[in-house]
Formats: C-alpha cells, sequence, structure tokens
C-alpha cells in the first residue's frame, strides 16, 4: 500500500465521518477536501478547482432555476386542482395520483422544490377529503423520489453518473436511459405504497399528526384546550400602564397573549405595543405549572429587600467556589437539575463560570462541562462533603469581604415571608412549585426560631419562614402585589374555548421553514419573528411531538411545523415570504400563471435538442435558465435562492475526492477487494454488492457524495472483470436516489416529517420494505436492460 493511497484512505475515513455526524456544515467540509487534496499533491491545482466548472455540478444548478421558473409559475398549484376534481375519497386513489403527480414533476425538476410545491396542496386535499396527512404526505415525499429516477435530469446521482462516463471517454447516459427502469421501479414503488405502505403509517386514532381531522384538528393534536387561561390585572398592579412587551410575559413567563378583554371588547391577537389597563383580562396560552407558581408568589409577603450578596453570610451561609474535575460522577451533558444538586449535596448553585464568563441565567438546565467552576451556596459542612465527590477540586471558600465586590453579577436577593393566611402553609417546596417555572432560586428558608436551611424539595412552609430568594426580581415584585391570588387569577368555571382562536378576523395556522429558508439553525428570539410578522407561535410539531415550551430558544430545523396565531392579514403576509411555507394553499403567494405556458415552452425548448442529440443537456440547461430569468418567470434573486448551494459546493468539492481514488490507486484497491470476495459469484453477485452498499450507505451520507465516491470503484471493478460498467453506473444512481429508510436521508423525507407528524420509525416501517422491493427489481430489471457481459 503506497504512501498516497494511505493519504486518501485516511481523508475519506474523515469525510464519512463528519458526512455521518455534520460535524461541520457540509459545504465546508467538500472546500476543505479540495483544499487538502491539492496541498498534499494527491491532485493537482487545476484539478481540485475543475469540480466548479463540471458539466455535471454547472447542470445540476441550471436545473435548479428551470425548476424554480416551474414552481414560481404554478405548474402545481394547476394540477393540484386538477387533482381534486377528478380524485375520489379513497385512500389509495388519492395515494396513487399524488405520487404520479409528484413523480411526473420530479422527472425534470428539483424533488425538494416539488415536494415543497405539493405540500400545501396535499394538505387542502387531506383537509377537504376528511383524510389525515399522515396517510398522504410520506407518499407524496416518496413520489417525487420515485419520479427522480425515470430521466437524467431528475435527480443529481444520475446527472453525475451520467458524466462520468463521459470523463472516462464512455458513451453518457442520455436523457430517458434512465427511464425503462426508473418507470418500473416508480410503478411499483406507488403500488406498494398505495396499497400496502399506507397501512403501516400512523393513521386514525393512533395518528400523531397535528392535522388529525378526527380529533378537531391539530388543536386537540398541539393539546391547546389545556394551556388556555384567562388571567385578570387588577388595581394597583405594576403591570398597569406597560404594553405587552414591556410586561415580558412572554420573554420571561412563557405567556402567549392570545387576546385582551376590555368590558365588553375583545381584541384577539393584539400587538405587543398595547397598554394594559386595571380590569384587563388577559387570554393567555401557557403552562399551567407558570400559573401556579405566580399565585402561590402572590402568597407572600416582601420584607427588606437584601441589598448585598454578604448579607446571606449573615445567617451562617457560606460561599464557595467548586471546580468540576474530569472524573465528576455528574459532568458531561447532566445539568444541576437533572442530578438534583440540591437535594444531594444541600448547596445552591448561584452561577457557573465558564471560560471566564458568569452563566447566570436558567443555571439549572445547563449542561455541565469539565473546567466549570460552580459558586454555590449553604452550610460550611454541607461544603466540606462536596469537597470529597469524585472528580471535584477542593473547594475556595470566600471570605466576607470577597462577596460583595466579585459577585455582584445582576441577580437581586430579596428577603419574603409566609405570612399565617398563605395558602403556602404545609406545601411542601416541589408542591408550591416555587422556582420551576420561572428562573428563580429560594436560597434558603430562615424558621421562626432562627434555624437557616437549605429547602430540599420535600421540605414544608411553616408559619413565620422567611425565604431568601435569588432571581427574576422584577416579575417577582409584580407577584408579591397583594389582591385577587396575587396579580393573575385562573378562571376556574370552565377551560378557555378553543373556538376564540378562529374567526373572520384571526386563525391558526401552520407552516414549515421552506427548504431555501435562510432561517435554519436560528432561534425565534434571533428572528424577532413577535416584532417582525406580528403573528405568535404556539408550538413547534417536531419528530413526532408538539414542543410547547422554550420556544423562544428552540433553534429552527428543516421539517419543523410552527402552529401560528394571529390576523389573517398578516397571515397572509407571511405566506410572501420565501422562508417560509404556509401549509394552505389559498394565503400562499399567488403564482405568476400568467407565466406558465411560457414556463413550460422554455423547458421544451431545453429538453427538445438535448433529446434530438443537438446539444449537451448542460449548454441547453444553462441558455434555459437564463431564458427563464429573461422571460419574468422567475427573479434573479428567486434563481439564487432555488439553487441548492449546498449540494452544489458538496459536489464541486468532492469530485477531486473521486479523482485522487482513481489517480492513487485506491479505488483499484477497493476493486480488486470487491473482485476477490464476489468476483467468484459472478457478474450479478457483483451488481448485488454494489446495489447493497449504496443502498444502506444513502440512508447517512448524502446522496451526491455517495456516487463520486462510488463511481470510481465501479468502473474499475468493471474493468478488472471485463463486464459492461453501465449496469453497475445505472445501479449506483438508482440506489442512491432511493432515500426511504430516513427522514434524514433525503430533505424531502425530512420536509414532510412535521406536518405527517412522523416519527423515526414510520420511514423505517415503509421505507425498508419498499428498499428491499426495489433491491428485488433492480436485480431482474438492469440485467435486462443493460446486460453485465458487454
Amino acid at each position: 500500500m503506497t504512501p498516497d493511497i494511505v493519504m486518501v484512505l485516511g481523508i475519506l475515513a474523515v469525510v464519512i465521518v463528519v458526512l455521518v455526524t455534520e460535524w461541520m456544515p457540509l459545504e465546508v467540509l467538500a472546500l476543505l477536501v479540495l483544499g487538502v487534496l491539492a496541498l498534499t499533491g494527491l491532485v493537482s491545482p487545476v484539478e481540485a478547482l475543475a469540480g466548479f466548472s463540471n458539466p455535471a455540478v454547472v447542470t445540476i444548478w441550471a436545473v435548479f432555476i428551470l425548476s424554480g421558473g416551474l414552481t414560481r409559475t404554478g405548474i402545481a398549484n394547476f394540477l393540484g386542482r386538477y387533482l381534486l376534481k377528478v380524485v375520489g375519497n379513497r385512500t389509495s386513489q388519492l395515494v396513487i395520483v399524488i405520487m404520479v403527480i409528484a413523480g411526473v414533476l420530479s422527472a425534470f425538476m428539483n424533488n425538494v422544490a416539488v415536494a415543497a410545491l405539493m405540500l400545501p396542496v396535499v394538505m387542502d386535499i387531506a383537509r377537504k377529503t376528511n383524510h389525515s396527512p399522515s396517510l398522504l404526505l410520506m407518499p407524496l415525499a416518496y413520489g417525487t423520489l420515485l419520479g427522480g429516477l425515470t430521466t437524467m435530469i431528475g435527480t443529481p446521482p444520475n446527472i453525475l453518473v451520467s458524466e462520468a462516463l463521459r470523463t472516462n471517454e464512455l458513451e453518457p447516459f442520455k436523457l430517458f436511459d434512465f427511464s425503462p427502469i426508473g418507470l418500473l421501479v416508480m410503478v411499483t414503488g406507488v403500488l406498494f405504497v398505495a396499497f400496502i405502505g399506507t397501512r403501516l403509517l400512523p393513521q386514525g386514532k393512533d395518528a400523531v399528526s397535528p392535522d388529525n381531522v378526527e380529533n378537531k384538528g391539530f388543536l386537540a393534536q398541539y393539546r391547546l384546550q389545556e394551556r388556555l387561561f384567562r388571567i385578570k390585572i387588577p388595581e394597583h398592579s405594576p403591570l398597569i400602564g406597560k404594553n405587552l412587551a414591556d410586561s415580558h410575559l412572554g420573554s420571561r413567563l412563557g405567556l402567549n397573549v392570545i387576546g385582551i378583554n376590555r368590558g365588553r371588547i375583545t381584541d384577539l391577537a393584539p400587538e405587543i405595543t398595547t397598554t394594559l389597563l386595571a380590569g384587563d383580562e388577559l387570554i393567555v396560552e401557557g403552562r399551567l405549572d407558570r400559573i401556579h407558581e405566580m399565585n402561590n408568589w402572590g402568597q407572600l409577603l416582601s420584607e427588606t429587600q437584601v441589598p448585598e450578596k454578604s448579607s446571606l453570610l449573615a445567617y451562617g451561609l457560606h460561599l464557595a467556589e467548586v471546580q468540576i474535575g474530569a472524573g465528576l460522577e455528574f459532568q458531561g451533558k447532566k445539568t444541576i437539575s437533572k442530578i438534583g444538586f440540591r437535594n444531594r449535596y444541600g448547596l445552591n448553585v448561584l452561577f457557573i463560570r465558564r471560560h471566564e464568563k458568569n452563566i447566570i441565567d436558567n443555571v439549572k438546565t445547563v449542561p455541565l462541562q469539565d473546567g466549570d467552576t460552580l459558586v454555590v451556596c449553604g452550610p460550611i459542612a454541607r461544603i466540606d462533603e462536596l469537597s470529597s465527590a469524585a472528580g471535584v477540586l477542593p473547594p475556595k471558600i470566600l471570605e466576607k469581604s470577597e462577596v460583595p465586590n466579585e459577585y455582584a453579577f445582576g441577580r437581586e436577593i430579596r428577603l419574603l415571608s409566609v405570612p399565617n393566611d398563605s395558602k403556602l402553609l404545609g406545601q411542601t417546596i416541589t408542591e408550591s412549585c416555587l422556582g420551576d417555572a420561572l428562573d428563580v432560586q429560594i436560597l434558603c428558608i430562615v424558621r421562626e426560631d432562627g434555624m437557616v436551611m437549605v429547602p430540599s424539595s420535600g421540605m414544608h412552609f411553616e408559619p413565620g419562614d422567611k425565604l431568601i430568594v435569588s432571581g427574576l426580581s422584577d416579575m417577582i415584585a409584580v407577584f408579591l402585589m397583594r389582591g385577587l391570588e396575587g396579580v393573575f387569577v385562573k378562571d376556574e368555571e370552565s377551560s378557555e374555548d378553543v373556538s376564540i382562536l378562529e374567526n373572520e378576523k384571526v386563525g391558526l395556522v401552520e407552516v414549515v421553514l421552506s427548504p431555501y429558508s435562510t432561517h435554519l439553525g436560528q432561534t425565534l428570539q434571533e428572528l424577532s419573528f413577535r416584532e417582525k410578522y406580528g403573528l405568535t407561535v404556539l408550538a413547534v410539531w417536531r419528530k413526532g411531538r408538539a414542543t410547547r415550551s422554550g420556544l423562544r430558544d428552540l433553534r429552527l430545523q428543516l421539517g419543523d411545523a410552527l402552529l401560528l396565531f394571529g390576523d389573517w392579514k398578516r397571515l397572509a403576509l407571511l405566506g410572501r415570504e420565501p422562508d417560509f411555507l404556509v401549509l394552505t394553499e389559498n394565503i400562499q403567494e399567488a403564482a405568476r400563471e400568467e407565466k406558465a405556458k411560457t414556463a413550460l415552452a422554455i423547458m421544451v425548448a431545453v429538453l427538445l435538442p438535448v433529446i434530438l442529440g443537438w446539444v449537451p443537456i448542460y449548454i441547453a440547461a444553462v441558455i434555459g435558465a437564463a431564458f427563464m430569468v429573461l422571460s419574468k418567470c422567475l427573479t434573479m434573486e428567486e434563481a439564487y435562492r432555488y439553487i441548492e448551494w449546498k449540494a452544489v459546493f458538496l459536489i464541486a468539492g468532492m469530485l477531486p475526492l473521486g479523482v485522487a481514488l482513481e489517480k492513487s490507486g485506491t479505488a483499484s484497491l477497493v476493486a480488486g477487494n470487491v473482485i476477490d470476495i464476489l468476483g467468484p459469484y459472478g457478474p450479478k453477485a457483483i451488481l448485488f454488492g454494489m446495489l447493497a452498499i449504496t443502498f444502506i450507505a444513502t440512508s447517512i451520507i448524502p446522496t451526491a457524495a455517495l456516487v463520486v465516491l462510488m463511481v470510481p470503484i465501479a468502473l474499475k471493478t468493471s474493468a478488472g472483470l471485463g463486464i459492461s460498467p453501465y449496469p453497475l453506473m445505472m445501479g449506483i444512481a438508482m440506489a442512491a436516489s432511493s432515500s426511504f429508510t430516513s427522514p434524514i436521508s433525503h430533505p424531502a423525507n425530512v420536509l414532510v416529517m412535521g406536518p405527517g407528524g412522523y416519527r423515526f420509525m414510520d420511514y423505517v416501517k415503509v421505507g425498508g420494505p419498499l428498499t428491499l422491493l426495489i433491491l428485488v427489481v433492480l436485480m431482474v430489471t438492469i440485467p435486462i436492460f443493460w446486460p453485465l457481459t458487454p
């Protein structure tokens, strides 16, 4: 084994690990790969950059623009309306027609674009035909994948294998050379999903779809009924005169103000600038434990405000710095809350110091790391006991003079007392919920006889107790205003009727992130979503579960379904945003349907000379893309957005790795091993081995990168055995694009996961058998249309 082969295998191993784990952005990985290959001399600098001018890469980005032109001119909308007219209510009929239409579109358009186009249409069909979307959306995604197998431009792997043949001085595949096998695979897949696959999908009462029509739609599935309350603003409340934004009801308490009852007038979806008045009744959506906690804070009386941290020491408590070492038993992904730190060690953690920065907010939920320093507060005996725990370095006890100066970190300390008529008397710390929902800590409890204790979850409140608390002092001050059980009063007569959430002015809508969204990985707080769009996010549906708390800090992912509440006009404005895909057709941005014939004509003008062999596909596609913009089927800005730059950079950066595999002899080495293992069983065993490897790898490795890695091995293997390379290349292309077994294996699968309410195992249950069936079909049909012997 030569040094070059060792280097290539090392680079390949790192690439595969990063592709699987996505430890870094894949486009960054691709750029690093081409740079490393050039620096190590495995390829020349020109070869390292040749991927960006490779005809396959040019064809792919040009097809993305052509697909965008067909998208913006409303081709799918037209087909969806036609679909509603001709299809009945039978599930199998609906599934077949949806998959066929998606497949036909995907033969000439980007798979993800077709899935995004058809998603609102299919959601509307599900509502109007009384079907759960879970029965229709996975078939939609699978239909786009199956349709991409039928033409050369249907999916990037087909383009890549064709260009690889041309590069190796072999006759490349033509536009419809994929059609005979692709159509057979598509028909087989459609019939399987329609008559067997739908039986394996969640349906009826077991469906986890947030739009299940059998239980009042997504309102019941998101369980909004149990999270709607009415709370009243009493006289003399500190909230009077503040607007909703300044009240911090959302940012601090996680309460979404749905409406305001003021006299006989109800203002639904109020602006964040709306001023609160005495007597206002707020209709809020939020957690019940926060309502209980707010009322319980109202059971306390505020006494002398503690001005200095050093006053803690007056109660016999001490502050210490405790550093976490590498062997600490709870170090890693555990948090202060999960390990029950206060109950276990009898100490409060005031804050965490990490890399010279103090983590003050939400200390209980921050994952601990090696090297963190915990600043703890409690009796000296408990601090000494903590020092004996495994992996804890000897604590540093802070002197009284050090506390106020070094630890004035902005969290106000308050002294509260439990009055004799308080409803808290007899309750435990856990039952009171104090500090559960809010970022507040009870540092210690001072009994009437002067005994000081660090509270544990089972400790009961007694008359005369004094509480020293640290946290959101401004919100605690609000709750301490007496009257009507604190500021907030839950209406005990009945649960709030969810019907108030929809009328002629306001409503609920689900949206997903567009495949072309620039908001992936951002939080709602970073986007200033409420301020920018004037809409409230009530819940996020992710991986089969509804997330309803902590939404401000939740990083958005492709496939998330966001349940929005607000004014219909603002919802319609959101429908025009290219970053979001509204799951109802009537409030989406209007398509340029007057340009539909022009877009179709351009597409025909691109394909016809390619079919006749007059013009290479990459030249025709580039010219067609230019005319899509010139004819105003889409703008240049839209054209840039429709290009999947991640795929373009990934392919362009990985192509030099394919060259290095061939030039270094690595491909020949791997091909030799394949021949040694499978060669004795004949050419069909080689074909089966290539298909099996590709099918397995496509579940975890991006399809384009997989094809780039497999192509040199397939070519060397065919040359070594003296068999035709065409069946192996056709098989690799078909298998690489058959990404059915995992939601993460293809963006189209991820896109429908949230709206369909699917879990990971739903893809395995349907995609696994479908993959095996396609493997059988390919093993039978490929040798017929593309004989293994030359």
